[in-house]
């Protein structure tokens, strides 16, 4: 059998790929992981030596130089000739390769967005210059992604190189990615992004643009999170962890320990929704936001420092699921599913209703109502007769051809809302009226009269 050369250059098809479809927030792992198939099956100049089975030390010991530190720190520059001194730029625009920087980069820039002056400096990163665990990883996705196979706590080269995007120096070729599966999507931008995946007449028609604001500083520690949950959720029973956070909410870091549930990607980052402990202590349940994770242990359901409600719900096989989240999710709008849930009433505009609003999905309890209905609420769910009465005069000085709408919303009071639902509303300002919760009503006044100081004074 002849020995499989890979000799594609990291154009963004194959980028992509290797970066799991997320190559704007992976680009760096992603051309390091074609720097590693280099290494793993390139030309007898780029082949490293190694056995049939080998471990990440095995590798690490045939790549970087002999002083190279074995340690679990980020290696300094300890030898000018040692790969993990080497810029990603070095990596990628040299003789052997071939590849044109300015064209390379142009592609680069057109397709995920990047700031140019972001991609210079991601280009003068020390490609290697990684911890351990970082690298550990690498190998770890290379696996996952079907270039090697991992067995006997080794790894193994394989005979067939799994499908991906073609592009080598004489031959522009292409090969259909494997279809993920899409049902973590929405319905509706699933059967979009299926009928659209591929090129039409060779230009990409459709894209689905998201914010991301997780720093390129911690991109590789997420990538680390992700793979270490998807390494606890394969073993049964799924055991709990110990979390060290960054809580910003606190200003401090914080230990807690949680039973890992799912991952949800809401409004701009990655958060692990878990249950146990909470950094204030205060709940069962917390949303994490992974990139502000600081460390985490996996746990024995033997050990005793465990908190109670989690080894009760161990010992009655009745730990959550994900079908519990979406269900809480689904009882009233907001990401923090476990506050408590309260009335929402809001007073619209009529024309940006009718322009913005209506016909728009919101969440399952987002309906429009009555004006009699609006006050018929008040009457029933406000308790404290100076609220309920302060609201029914605010609503009797209303247009009844306004707007009106209800929904149940995540809110415990002003420190403890959800603030995805707290910035749409922000952004409907000025054409909508919170009418309840009183205290987030109250809290908008109080924003907006510091606002109109600052912009009139």
């Amino acid at each position: 059998m002849s020995e499989l050369v890979f000799q594609d250059i990291p154009q963004v098809e194959l980028l992509q790929c290797l970066g799991r479809g997320y190559l704007k927030q992976n680009l760096l792992r992603a051309i390091r992981l074609w720097v590693w198939l280099r290494s793993l099956y390139g030309d007898n100049q780029e082949r490293v030596v190694l056995d049939d089975s080998f471990s990440y030390a095995n590798w690490r010991d045939a790549f970087f130089s002999p002083t190279h530190p074995k340690g679990e720190e980020i290696p300094l520059i300890h030898d000018s000739d040692c790969p993990c001194s080497k810029t990603t730029a070095q990596w990628l625009f040299n003789e052997k390769t071939g590849i044109v920087a300015s064209q390379w980069q142009k592609s680069i820039l057109a397709y995920t967005g990047i700031d140019a002056s972001a991609l210079d400096k991601l280009l003068q990163q020390r490609l290697f210059g990684k911890t351990r665990r970082s690298l550990q990883a690498d190998l770890e996705i290379l696996a996952e992604l079907g270039w090697l196979v991992y067995k006997y706590q080794k790894y193994y080269r394989v005979y067939e190189f799994p499908p991906r995007p073609i592009t080598a120096k004489d031959d522009v070729t292409a090969t259909k990615i494997g279809a993920y599966e899409l049902n973590f999507m929405h319905e509706d931008l699933v059967a979009i992004a299926e009928y659209h995946s591929q090129k039409i007449n060779g230009v990409q028609r459709f894209f689905l643009k998201l914010d991301y604001v997780i720093p390129h500083s911690t991109l590789d520690a997420v990538d680390d999170w992700e793979y270490q949950l998807r390494q606890l959720w394969a073993k049964t029973p799924v055991p709990p962890v110990k979390l060290t956070y960054g809580s910003a909410r606190l200003g401090d870091k914080v230990d807690c320990i949680v039973y890992p549930v799912c991952i949800y990607y809401v409004q701009r980052a990655v958060y692990l929704c878990a249950y146990g402990q909470s950094p204030q202590k205060q709940s069962d349940w917390y949303n994490f936001r992974l990139d502000h994770i600081q460390s985490m242990t996996s746990l024995e359901w033997t050990n005793p420092k465990l908190p109670l409600n989690l080894l009760q719900d161990y010992r009655k096989t009745s730990l959550p699921t994900p079908d519990d989240i979406a269900l809480e999710m689904s009882k009233a709008w907001g990401f923090d599913f476990y506050l408590p849930s309260q009335l929402m009433l809001l007073r619209f505009e009529r024309e940006f209703c009718d322009r913005y609003i209506k016909g728009t999905e919101r969440h399952e309890t987002f309906k429009e109502i009555s004006y009699e209905e609006v006050k018929r609420l008040i009457q029933l769910e406000i308790k404290q007769p100076q609220q309920q009465q302060a609201l029914l005069t605010i609503l009797s000085k209303r247009s009844p051809t306004d707007a009106y709408y209800q929904v149940f919303i995540r809110y415990q009071d002003h420190q403890h809302r959800d603030n995805n639902i707290v910035m749409r509303l922000r952004a409907w300002q000025p054409k909508v009226e919170v009418l309840t919760p009183w205290d987030l009503r109250q809290s908008f006044a109080v924003d907006i009269a510091t606002q109109f100081q600052m912009y009139h004074n």
